[in-house]
């Protein structure tokens, strides 16, 4: 499925890897999707919230939740 259909279907609170362009290249935005409308669609980062104007989009895709983080070990 092309990215931007796909996003318009997703549910919101789904993760999402969504690639777009931005000057002088093309950057991620991974997390939550927020909402997904007819001229954008923002996600959740955890840095914020992005909002990605879909003539932008060139990828997207539903991802799997993040690991568990495991607890860290300290030494003594």
């Amino acid at each position: 499925m092309k990215p931007v259909p796909l996003l318009l279907t997703l549910a919101p609170d789904t993760r999402v890897v969504v690639r777009y362009r931005i000057e002088g290249g093309l950057t991620d935005a991974l997390g939550e999707l927020v909402r997904a409308g007819p001229a954008d669609c923002v996600v959740r980062t955890r840095r914020g919230e992005v909002s990605i104007p879909l003539d932008a989009v060139v990828a997207a895709k539903e991802v799997p939740p993040p690991p568990v983080r495991r607890p860290s070990r300290l030494t003594g």
